[in-house]
């Protein structure tokens, strides 16, 4: 049995559309605010779900990729006390934030956001 992960919702409208895309852009409050990349998209998760299945959709799957990321980091963190973390990091830094643009793209267009290493949290 293959874990296949579920096709989006269609979007019924251009607001469901446009609110998936903040969904994924929001993870970049993480250069200004610590956790923003968890706190940015949850908190436009929280508002939008009940009244769409697209951006709920799109949230969990942007939230899954950003706690996961999270604790990446955190790993690569630690993993400096061994030197293998100034490497690490710096090339999981630049994976991120092309997987967040990517994620974007591809919620602007309806489709899945497709995120690699991604930990399923919520379901």
């Amino acid at each position: 049995m293959t874990d296949t992960p579920a096709s989006p919702p269609p979007a019924t409208t251009s607001d469901d559309r446009t609110w998936s895309v903040v969904l994924h852009i929001s993870a970049f409050a993480a250069m200004v605010i610590p956790f923003g990349n968890v706190i940015g998209p949850l908190v436009c998760w929280l508002i939008k779900k009940p009244e769409s299945a697209l951006v709920d959709h799109h949230g969990k799957a942007a939230l899954n990729f950003q706690i996961s990321s999270t604790i990446y980091m955190i790993v690569m963190v630690l993993l400096m006390v061994v030197f293998i973390g100034f490497l690490l990091l710096p090339i999981y830094a630049i994976f991120w934030f092309v997987m967040v643009i990517v994620a974007t793209v591809r919620a602007a267009d309806g489709r899945d956001p497709g995120y690699w290493l991604s930990i399923p949290f919520l379901k």
